[in-house]
């Protein structure tokens, strides 16, 4: 079973890396612009612009590829923001690879306010 809260920080990255990671692996990128104007803040879409254009690769995904997993995992919170980790799974063979992404999410809006990579482990 799965569930969520439109209430919930965690809940909405879930929602939207979910839904963005189907949009790009389905589509020709409109729905994945509806969704990036619709869950991330302005001033991030801007600066995921300039990364994408220097970096070639998608700012939200941090890679060129599509994930064939992911995870979303609570962070910590302070100073009105909420902290997530996304983990990014890239292969499904028996030895697959992951990627983290740092998410920071307004508490007020529920926005995404930043997306970086995340610190080793």
């Amino acid at each position: 079973m799965r569930g969520g809260s439109p209430e919930s920080t965690v809940d909405r990255v879930a929602d939207f890396y979910g839904a963005y990671i189907d949009a790009v692996y389905d589509e020709d990128g409109r729905l994945a612009g509806q969704l990036r104007t619709h869950y991330l803040r302005a001033d991030l879409r801007k600066r995921l612009a300039a990364w994408e254009a220097k970096n070639h690769a998608d700012g939200v995904l941090r890679a060129q590829n599509v994930p064939v997993k992911w995870s979303v995992s609570y962070d910590g919170s302070g100073t009105g923001s909420a902290y997530t980790v996304v983990t990014l799974t890239w292969d499904s063979g028996s030895h697959p690879s992951t990627s983290r992404v740092a998410v920071r999410s307004s508490l007020e809006t529920r926005q995404i306010t930043d997306i970086k990579e995340a610190p080793a482990k």
